[in-house]
């Protein structure tokens, strides 16, 4: 192992789904575990962590608009979701004994703190897991630009986002077993050839504060810690 980590500050952008597990709904508590157990280990190692968790695993937004409802009241409904997981994750950190907190873009004081960036860095500089919910706090904007505006604004090193897959493809690879596996691709070229990633706001937002992505499999147990040591199986997404 290297005596310093590949990078030293870095957000972690987990989707809601990967929180299921097995399930159909809802949150699996061992899969909460296991990636809180991924974050510990990355704080062993000396690395600041904060974290942005989706919704989907309870609540989605898009799909209230794609049933004719009001987009804006079911993006509230999400953003009340992502709350829901960023609680169990606390709850998971803390139960192994890593400090955390969470900060909501969307006041609600009886259950978290209110997201300002002052108070985020802070906390990430005195070693606590700063997990963001609440999305932006704006409906039509995705977790994932939630996450590079939050890795933009704590200064990350990188966004990591753990997926369904080990990496970026050129298309689905559960559905196109030839699909070509990146090593590395350029922000441009995912924009260009329209990859799957990140949406778009949220890879044009990464690019402009030179924030590499790295795409890696959520399901993997260790490999956080594994890709942080500069071993472990992802697509790096960079300019450089």
């Amino acid at each position: 192992m290297p005596e310093t980590p590949r990078y030293r500050r870095v957000l972690l952008k987990a989707s809601g789904e990967a929180l299921m597990g097995e399930q159909g709904f809802g949150i699996d508590v061992s899969v909460v575990d296991r990636i809180a157990a991924d974050i510990a280990e990355a704080r062993q190692m000396g690395v600041e962590v904060a974290v942005v968790i989706g919704g989907g695993n309870i609540f989605r937004g898009v799909a209230v608009a794609s049933k004719g409802g009001d987009r804006v009241t079911g993006d509230h409904m999400g953003m009340l979701g992502t709350v829901i997981n960023s609680l169990a994750l606390r709850t998971s950190l803390v139960k192994i004994g890593v400090d955390a907190v969470v900060l909501s873009a969307i006041a609600m004081p009886e259950l978290c703190e209110s997201f300002s960036q002052r108070q985020a860095t802070a906390y990430i500089d005195a070693g606590k897991v700063v997990i963001f919910a609440g999305g932006t706090g704006n409906p039509f904007f995705t977790t994932d630009s939630a996450a590079a505006l939050r890795a933009a604004e704590i200064g990350a090193d990188a966004l990591f986002k753990g997926t369904q897959v080990d990496g970026v493809y050129s298309d689905d690879p559960k559905r196109n077993p030839s699909a070509k596996r990146y090593d590395h691709i350029t922000h441009e070229q995912v924009l260009n050839d329209g990859l799957l990633v990140m949406d778009t706001t949220a890879i044009a937002l990464a690019r402009e504060n030179n924030i590499p992505i790295i795409v890696y499999s959520i399901h993997e147990k260790g490999g956080f810690g594994a890709i942080l040591r500069g071993e472990g199986r992802c697509t790096v997404v960079s300019d450089a």
